[in-house]
């Protein structure tokens, strides 16, 4: 689905400008250096230690013959996929115009920071709104050419403390007054959703040992991976259902595992100056680099964006439509990504479906087109509607019976239903006997017989796959209690059913 918009605004972000019109901009993914509008002559702009370094660099880069060419980015890309294993790359840009930002939108975010820090070097400024201090710094000059700022004294590295001053304040103020942000500087939407496209699911081919290396801590039957190897693969919906107790969530929650491990996305959207805020530290698990060797290492990369865990989001019952929508903050002016924006390039898990404080068929009208399309529709708060990529593998969980939650039409766009059955009674044993030895029981064969002969068979109890984990803890927890030696007994299993089973069915 990738159009030749596409394709130039993935080269942007992978430091390549516009797309020529020969050969496909990826081919320089990760090993183009940046051409930032910086003089060659001194970086350190007067600071004689800076000056030397730099010569002596300088000498270095001569020392070994030309500028670097093919066979050393060759180098650099090799280095960068041993680091990750996501071919995506967000390179830092050289201009405001490249980062799709505008001076006065960096001028808001610069004041507003000014405003509730008091003052602040440069650096500080440039780390605040992650952009390049190259280009914050002939801003910083700018604004106190206007009167917004002055300096308040000398920093190191032949730089400056800066605070507003009365005009700058005024000024802060005012933007507050639409929106109280102050962080990274966002990026724009349609570098999210070029970004969305180079690391998609669809992209994605797990294989059988990806999968087991996802499940590796669960017990599934060999039909199990079987069935879900496909649904995985497909990247697309996937409804599981079954008895509660058997592992839906467990499984819901592990899929992610068997894709490529982290994406990148950035910590905020900016559409016509409003902000939708995306990183969440609490649904997004950070990944980042590891310390580079080099000095271009440390620089390329842009750091508007955070590298995370490919995400897995798990909505329950307390999932509404809000959760669905673009949230407007009205005290902050702070706009929230909804959940399936946040979950891009990774899953969303719809648990305990049928059980949400919405009406169902409302809740399945609102995936339909999404599903069918691979984008959704989000209304912003000032009115406007925009379209967003619907890029991740979407589950619903489920203890109920499907065909009466779901309607026919629907279910043909979830295209795998997979039943999570209970487990056979050697698969009861053989968990039992893994559990036992993780929880620091020595595992006894006569006692599991009893168990089962008299708690499950004679009282007529099916069995379930988080039953041996519940009971043994169970047992751990009234020997931990009685002072008690952890052993295995008839009569421990005996009060454990007694607690576990009171008022189930069954029980």
């Amino acid at each position: 689905m990738s159009t030749p918009t596409d394709d130039n605004l993935l080269a942007r972000l992978a430091g390549c400008g516009n797309a020529p019109e020969g050969p496909n901009p990826w081919a320089t993914l990760d090993a183009k250096e940046p051409d930032h509008d910086v003089s060659p002559q001194s970086p350190g702009r007067g600071d004689p230690k800076l000056d030397a370094l730099w010569s002596r660099i300088q000498r270095l880069t001569e020392a070994g013959g030309e500028k670097p060419g093919p066979q050393q980015t060759e180098q650099v890309s090799e280095a960068a996929e041993q680091r990750d294993d996501n071919p995506f790359l967000p390179i830092e840009p050289d201009s405001f115009r490249r980062a799709g930002l505008t001076d006065s939108e960096v001028e808001a975010l610069i004041l507003k920071f000014l405003l509730a820090r008091g003052d602040a070097t440069g650096r500080d400024v440039a780390d605040q709104v992650k952009l390049p201090f190259v280009l914050v710094e002939a801003l910083l000059r700018q604004m106190k050419n206007d009167q917004l700022v002055v300096h308040k004294g000398a920093a190191p590295m032949n730089d400056y403390q800066y605070e507003t001053t009365d005009f700058g304040r005024e000024r802060a103020r005012r933007y507050s007054q639409h929106c109280t942000y102050f962080g990274s500087a966002p990026v724009s939407l349609a570098d999210y959703i070029a970004a969305v496209e180079a690391q998609s699911l669809t992209k994605q081919h797990p294989t059988e040992a990806d999968l087991r290396r996802a499940f590796g801590d669960l017990m599934l039957s060999e039909k199990m991976l079987a069935r879900l190897g496909p649904a995985v693969n497909s990247g697309r919906g996937l409804f599981l259902f079954g008895a509660p107790g058997n592992g839906k969530t467990s499984i819901a929650e592990r899929v992610t595992a068997a894709f490529g491990k982290q994406v990148w996305i950035p910590r905020a959207i900016g559409i016509d100056g409003e902000i939708i805020r995306l990183f969440d530290p609490v649904n997004h698990q950070e990944a980042p680099l590891e310390a580079g060797q080099g000095l271009l290492d440390q620089q390329q990369i842009d750091k508007r964006w955070v590298r995370i865990r490919r995400p897995t989001i798990i909505a329950a019952g307390e999932l509404t439509m809000s959760s669905l929508e673009v949230t407007l903050n009205s005290a902050t002016g702070i706009s929230e990504a909804p959940l399936q924006l946040k979950s891009n390039c990774g899953t969303l898990v719809i648990d305990d479906f049928g059980r949400q404080r919405m009406r169902i068929d409302e809740l399945l009208n609102r995936w339909i087109v999404p599903l069918e399309k691979h984008y959704d529709f989000l209304n912003m708060p000032n009115g406007k509607k925009i379209q967003v990529p619907f890029d991740q593998l979407l589950v619903f969980s489920t203890n109920l019976e499907p065909r009466e939650l779901v309607d026919e039409a629907f279910l043909r766009r979830i295209p795998y239903k997979i039943e999570v059955i209970d487990p056979s009674e050697e698969e009861f044993r053989n968990l039992f006997a893994l559990m036992a030895a993780k929880l620091g029981f020595e595992h006894r064969q006569d006692t599991i017989d009893y168990l089962i002969d008299v708690h499950y068979k004679q009282a007529g109890r099916p069995f379930r796959f988080c039953q041996p984990r519940d009971l043994l803890l169970q047992v751990r927890n009234y020997c931990t209690f009685c002072k008690r030696p952890m052993e295995l007994t008839s009569e421990y299993f005996d009060l454990a059913c007694e607690n576990y089973f009171a008022v189930m069915a069954g029980g």
